[in-house]
């Protein structure tokens, strides 16, 4: 008969689960209670994320994000109050100091014109960045709802504005910008919104009609429609903020392309007309003047190049971090 072991407090028995046991120490035994938030990953604090807080959650560690933000900021903030850096005139000029270089206070030098070329870079921000979000604004707005309710209805509807769809993308952009700005003598900058929102919106349109019509088809849209759902309870609270996301990664990146066009139109003579101060205002009146004053060129193709950097930038952040597939 085989001795037997004396009880230590420090041991555990567990079993091998093949009919015989198995001596483990204490500091070795595993205990089987559960943890009193269930099993690993799903405590309190390891909580499934929503696909919004994945993304700030991912963007906030991204370097590409931060800095384009940033810059982006940056902007807004200088297009609100150009004071804040710049104290000059944009409108006051002095021939005597025509196409001048850098000089104390002046430290982008002079035009042609013999106006501050600082300050008119500085104040050029807030028209470009006014047309760039305006516009977007009503791309977006305009093209999610023609495009959501198309794809949600479909039918007669949906294929009339696939047609018209068709129509707008055979038209070029800068020839449509030449033909109807051209009649248009106002210096606001609402006749370039109100042409970039007409030649855009079926952009967005194709995209949220895309988004829209995958979103109707999956479980829990169904799900809701059998329990009684209206369509318009369906659309607001099941598919939109699940359709949303690509709309808003094509309008972040598609706000550079906007003040980029805004820029080409006025370089032309089409888009803000003087005394606007804008950025293709400026560049298209130093051309001529490039080979005796390059820095009156430089600048403000310099600030137009970093600001459509910084929103293409801002977009592809944004879209690689509202697609799982790129994760």
């Amino acid at each position: 008969m085989p001795e037997q072991q004396p009880y230590e407090p420090e041991r555990a028995i567990a079993g091998t689960g093949m009919g015989g046991q198995m001596d483990l120490g204490a500091s070795e035994a595993v205990t089987l209670e559960k943890t009193p938030g269930g099993p690993e990953g799903t405590g309190p604090k390891d909580r499934p994320r929503s696909l919004w807080s994945d993304a700030w959650h991912d963007l906030r560690r991204n370097p590409v994000f931060i800095i384009s933000a940033l810059v982006i900021l940056f902007l807004i903030v200088v297009s609100i109050w150009p004071s804040l850096i710049a104290s000059g005139n944009p409108l006051k000029c002095d021939l005597a100091k025509a196409q001048e270089g850098s000089q104390p206070g002046h430290p982008f030098g002079f035009n042609g014109q013999g106006c501050d070329v600082y300050t008119r870079t500085v104040y050029g921000a807030r028209t470009s960045v006014a047309v760039g979000v305006l516009a977007t604004l009503g791309v977006a707005v305009l093209g999610s709802v023609l495009g959501g309710l198309a794809g949600f209805f479909g039918g007669a509807g949906d294929a009339v504005l696939s047609r018209i769809t068709d129509v707008f993308f055979a038209i070029p952009v800068v020839l449509g910008g030449l033909v109807l700005l051209s009649v248009i003598t106002s210096n606001t900058v609402w006749p370039v919104i109100g042409f970039i929102v007409l030649l855009g919106w079926p952009q967005i349109s194709r995209i949220a009609r895309g988004s829209v019509i995958t979103a109707k088809q999956n479980d829990y849209v169904q799900a809701a429609r059998a329990l009684g759902a209206s369509n318009s309870r369906l659309l607001l609270r099941h598919i939109a903020p699940n359709a949303i996301a690509p709309v808003i990664v094509v309008a972040t990146i598609a706000l550079g392309t906007y003040i980029s066009l805004e820029a080409t139109l006025s370089f032309l003579g089409v888009g803000l007309k003087p005394p606007s101060v804008s950025w293709g205002i400026d560049i298209s009146a130093a051309a001529p003047y490039v080979r005796n004053a390059p820095h009156a060129l430089l600048w403000p193709s310099g600030a137009l190049a970093v600001t459509v950097l910084a929103f293409i930038m801002l977009g592809d952040a944004v879209r690689d971090a509202l697609d799982p597939k790129l994760r």
